[in-house]
């Protein structure tokens, strides 16, 4: 029998770029409203040179909204998630 985690949610608004504060983590879900103006999410593995494990391209439209489910357990962050929010109103991501 295989252990479930805890799914957490944090949100983020505008444009920024933050780093959950977990030691390692499967980011299971994004849901996300766009901006005025094209934009993206992207996630990176332990900071803001690191590799690039998702990236979310947003449409222009402030009254669009998305949303992803990732497949099994998620995609394994084995440092730190980082995000940054270029152009979107506001991104939140469930991660366990």
């Amino acid at each position: 029998m295989s252990m479930q985690t805890d799914v957490k949610a944090k949100n983020l608004t505008s444009t920024a770029a933050s780093a959950i504060g977990v030691p390692r983590a499967r980011v299971r879900a994004v849901y996300w409203v766009s901006g005025a103006g094209a934009g993206s999410i992207s996630f990176k593995n332990g900071g803001s040179g690191a590799a690039e494990l998702i990236k979310i391209d947003t449409p222009a439209s402030a009254t669009h909204t998305g949303y992803l489910l990732f497949p099994g357990e998620g995609v394994l962050f084995s440092a730190d998630p980082y995000v940054t929010i270029t152009n979107a109103t506001s991104v939140t991501f469930f991660y366990g």
